[in-house]
């Protein structure tokens, strides 16, 4: 658990991060939305999910929101996987 300070500090620094100098509102909830997704958070998905709605981001732009982290994350196995049979090339051989 956080000391109170520490989750302070904590809220403070994340509050921060939706005044933005350079993104508008609605870029800054897309972006939110696409790292909740990425890193799993649900408390975070339906956080940005329910700012989304309020803001009336629409459930195209959600969808395609989805599609991009679908496709850096597979994009990201992909590569995964070929830095590993580069790297034990010699071990695995040729797959027929």
């Amino acid at each position: 658990m956080l000391k109170e300070k520490q989750k302070e500090l904590y809220d403070a620094f994340y509050e921060s991060t939706h005044e933005n100098e350079y993104l508008d509102s609605k870029t800054e909830l897309l972006v939110g939305l696409s790292a909740a997704i990425s890193l799993n958070c649900q408390p975070c998905t339906k956080y940005y999910l329910e700012k989304a709605k309020k803001e009336g981001i629409k459930k195209g732009e959600i969808s395609e929101v989805i599609a991009k982290v679908m496709a850096v994350s597979a994009g990201q196995k992909r590569l995964q996987i070929e830095e590993v049979f580069i790297e034990y090339e010699d071990k695995f051989g040729e797959f027929e």
